[in-house]
């Protein structure tokens, strides 16, 4: 069932294969969600068990949600901030230098919309593509199959449908461009 998970394909929500990964990575996330701040070396050993890879400098804070964990690689000196959701039934690859703000949700799963597909417990998923030193502000969404390109901005509370380029900063549900950035221009300061 794990290959045609990952393959996109429908799949047993049920299958005891991946109701095992998932137990795994509800009790590494528990004692990742459990460990003291500032017991870093602990902190990250179970986040490196826990994610499928993880960049030098990455820094989440508690706590964390994720399906299984190891579909999540997570390039250097990313920051996230608290409440992270990644369910990663397919892949989700995260840039180098990205922030991500409070409350944000990365989300692969999809469902039939065949009512009997449902009730059986089939479901699917599509991968999520975030590039380097991109912006998700507070509470973002992020649904299955996007692509955010690097240096994007997406703003506090938007819900990303589709595709956003690289280089510009998109707000709203659903999220639309309002406005290019230029990558030379001088660096500015960022809240999350």
């Amino acid at each position: 069932m794990r290959e045609r998970m990952l393959a996109g394909d429908l799949y047993l929500a049920d299958d005891p294969e991946l109701i095992d990964l998932s137990l795994r990575a509800m009790d590494l996330m528990e004692a990742y969600n459990a460990t003291p701040i500032r017991d870093f070396d602990r902190r990250r050993q179970l986040l490196t068990e826990l994610l499928g890879a993880v960049g030098e400098g990455v820094e989440i804070r508690p706590p964390i949600r994720v399906d299984y964990g190891h579909n999540i690689r997570i390039g250097a000196r990313t920051f996230a901030n608290f409440g992270l959701v990644a369910l990663d039934v397919a892949p989700i690859t995260i840039g180098e230098d990205v922030q991500i703000g409070t409350n944000v949700q990365l989300l692969t799963p999809t469902h039939p919309i065949d009512p009997e597909l449902r009730r059986a417990k089939w479901e699917a998923a599509k991968p999520i593509t975030i590039g380097d030193n991109v912006w998700l502000g507070s509470g973002a969404i992020v649904l299955p199959g996007v692509t955010i390109g690097e240096n994007t901005v997406v703003g506090a509370g938007s819900v990303v449908t589709r595709d956003l380029p690289a280089n510009v900063v998109a707000v709203g549900n659903p999220a639309r461009v309002v406005r290019a950035i230029d990558p030379s221009s001088a660096p500015r300061t960022r809240t999350l």
